[in-house]
């Protein structure tokens, strides 16, 4: 069985057994750590999807280490212009061994809010609305524009000779 969690602004595809290398969590070594952001859990043909979250199914993992990983050049470089800043960056990381995944039913993207007797308002009826072909005649009829007279050309004015 495996399942696609979000950890972090990222997605991480995991089964048992799986050691992953997550954005840092604030958690301890040895510790036990729960993702309730399960988009997917699969296995073989059969796989449920969420949209976007599968409610009640989680995936847990044990903290094997907290670290950082290797340096990384960071260079800001405008060129002829004098301008060049170098640097280096480490990002902060933490090892996750996937110790269970539990399985759950799709639930929906955005939340109903529970309503209550005073909140709810009238029930509306939906407006009746008029043939599309009406209005498209309508239209028709109402934006043709006479042709606009062309004027006619001006023949430059003749010569007169002197004698």
């Amino acid at each position: 069985m495996y399942a696609v969690f979000r950890s972090g602004g990222k997605q991480y595809r995991a089964a048992k057994g799986d050691v992953l290398r997550l954005e840092k969590i604030e958690a301890d070594e040895g510790a036990t750590v729960k993702f309730d952001e399960v988009l997917l859990v699969g296995e073989g043909s059969d796989v449920k999807v969420g949209t976007p979250l599968l409610s009640g199914s989680t995936v847990s993992g044990t903290v094997i280490r907290q670290g950082k990983s290797r340096k990384v050049p960071v260079v800001k470089f405008r060129r002829r212009q004098n301008y060049l800043r170098q640097g280096t960056h480490r990002q902060f990381f933490t090892e996750v061994e996937i110790t269970g995944i539990m399985g759950g039913s799709a639930k929906k993207a955005a939340p109903q809010q529970a309503e209550t007797a005073d909140d709810k308002p009238a029930a509306k009826k939906p407006a009746a609305k008029k043939p599309a072909a009406r209005k498209t005649a309508a239209k028709k009829t109402a934006t043709k524009k006479p042709a606009a007279k062309k004027k006619a050309a001006k023949k430059p004015a003749a010569r007169k000779k002197a004698d």
